[in-house]
């Protein structure tokens, strides 16, 4: 390539005569220094344009049976980065439009050149090759960002549809990124007001920025992001819309998690003191009521010593069931099929499923999935969430899927069932101890649900649409933590 004031040239053309002519008008151009080289085979101009050791082309239009068109097709497939001028003998605007379109930086006819004519086409071919390769590499440099950037970044036009997005917004949407060319961006957001004020402000303010959302493509699994956007323009003033979108899923999962284990521990540590403060009084009536009952053995009293004796008994049983909820479960981990657990739980509820007409599908990989677990807590805890799941309906076309899989790291269990549904403002309160929307419940089932989990180092998550589904993920590791 150029070094210092030479300029290396390569001359395409099977007439030799042209060549000299062509070399001599390069020569006497002042104040540069030209070296330069001849082709006069097409298929040897090839192998010279692939070592790219030339700062400018200049190609002849007829090279035997094919034309120098077709040179520079083939150098554009190569990504040759040197400047192509074309040569003819005489014009054709047809040509000269091709070459152009094509990748040639000029057009001139032989007849009609002259020293001032080449260096001024050599000149603002090199300069125009020099910007839009500079152009090139920065376009690759901000391509690359865009495509390999862990974030979500995408491009819509006026209308906020669509037209460009990278990777990782597919990855995002679990969907395939053709899929997502011309939905609206707002469509994506499944909060209709904040979809309807994302639309006004970039239209009215022409920016939004650190928005907090949840977006969902169709049915797939929502995300909780982070979504800034800008109003642009293009050089011919049209409009159209840039930004990026920060997925916090995980980081609200692990906010979430830390605030039920917050309120566990508080609710523990009252449940302790209600217990120690409750279990010395009712200590205290039991060996009253024993020593009255030993004293007066008549018949008459009998039945309110059984009564206070049975109340107290309840009382204590109570109080037992807090204080196991709120303790850190011991577990006895051992290697277990998961397989087996979730044909325990269903053997356990099949009585109650098939006396509601509940269809039950359990949907499980061929291969055993074995995880380290205490059998008989595990159990337990996915029997409460089944269980739960079949009251939930109250209809005559019940259904309850069990879906087991796994990932990398982990085992996943799936209940899902298409029941009353859960209203969003409650679904964050569902393990916490003694809430319950049940008549008769006491709110501790998921409470030690949660707690047998995440002693097993795992995680529950719920996501629910009223009078539609719900459904639980539990997520346990393969090796507790």
């Amino acid at each position: 390539m150029t070094t210092n004031t030479n300029i290396n040239v390569l001359i395409i053309d099977d007439d030799e005569d042209d060549y000299f002519i062509t070399s001599d008008y390069l020569k006497n151009i002042t104040g540069k220094s030209f070296i330069i080289d001849w082709c006069f085979n097409y298929s040897n101009a090839l192998d010279e344009i692939k070592r790219q050791k030339h700062d400018v082309y200049l190609v002849d239009y007829r090279l035997g049976v094919k034309t120098g068109i077709d040179l520079i097709k083939e150098a554009v497939k190569l990504d040759a980065n040197a400047p192509f001028i074309l040569l003819t003998g005489k014009g054709d605007k047809h040509i000269d439009e091709e070459a152009m379109k094509l990748g040639a930086f000029d057009y001139l006819i032989k007849g009609e050149l002259s020293s001032e004519k080449l260096e001024r086409s050599v000149r603002y071919s090199i300069d125009r090759a020099k910007t839009l390769n500079e152009i090139r590499a920065q376009e690759k440099k901000y391509r690359n960002i865009f495509n390999k950037s862990s974030d979500a970044l995408f491009v819509a036009d006026e209308k906020l549809c669509l037209i460009e997005v990278n990777t990782a917004f597919s990855t995002l949407l679990s969907c395939e990124e053709n899929f997502l060319y011309k939905i609206k961006l707002s469509e994506l957001l499944t909060d209709n007001y904040l979809s309807r004020k994302l639309t006004e402000e970039l239209k009215h303010k022409g920016y939004i920025e650190g928005w907090q959302a949840e977006i969902r493509y169709k049915k797939n699994q929502s995300k909780q992001c982070i979504l800034s956007a800008t109003k642009e323009k293009t050089v011919e003033g049209k409009t159209y819309f840039q930004g990026i979108i920060h997925d916090i899923t995980l980081i609200k999962k692990a906010e979430r998690a830390t605030l039920r284990a917050e309120k566990l521990a508080a609710t523990g540590r009252l449940v302790r003191t209600l217990a120690h403060e409750v279990r010395n009084p009712i200590n205290n009536i039991n060996l009253a009521c024993e020593h009255l009952h030993n004293i007066d053995k008549s018949e008459d009293n009998a039945l309110y010593y059984d009564i206070i004796d049975r109340n107290s008994s309840r009382i204590n049983i109570l109080i037992k069931e807090l204080l196991n909820s709120s303790r850190p479960s011991e577990m006895q981990l051992k290697e277990n099929i998961l397989q087996s657990v979730i044909e325990e739980i269903v053997s356990i509820a099949k009585d109650r499923i098939n006396l509601k007409n509940i269809v039950l599908q359990v949907e499980q990989p061929s291969e055993l999935i074995n995880i380290y677990c205490d059998y008989e807590k595990l159990v337990i805890a996915l029997q409460n969430i089944l269980i739960n799941a079949v009251e939930a309906i109250d209809h005559d076309e019940g259904r309850i899927s069990i879906r087991i899989k796994k990932d990398s790291e982990h085992a996943i269990i799936e209940i899902t069932d298409n029941g009353s549904g859960i209203e969003e403002d409650k679904i964050p309160r569902l393990f916490e101890p003694y809430y319950t929307s049940k008549r008769n419940g006491i709110g501790l089932g998921l409470a030690s649900t949660l707690n047998i989990i995440q002693a097993h180092g795992g995680s529950i998550e719920v996501s629910s649409e009223v009078k539609k589904s719900t459904t639980f993920i539990v997520t346990l590791p393969f090796k507790t933590m």
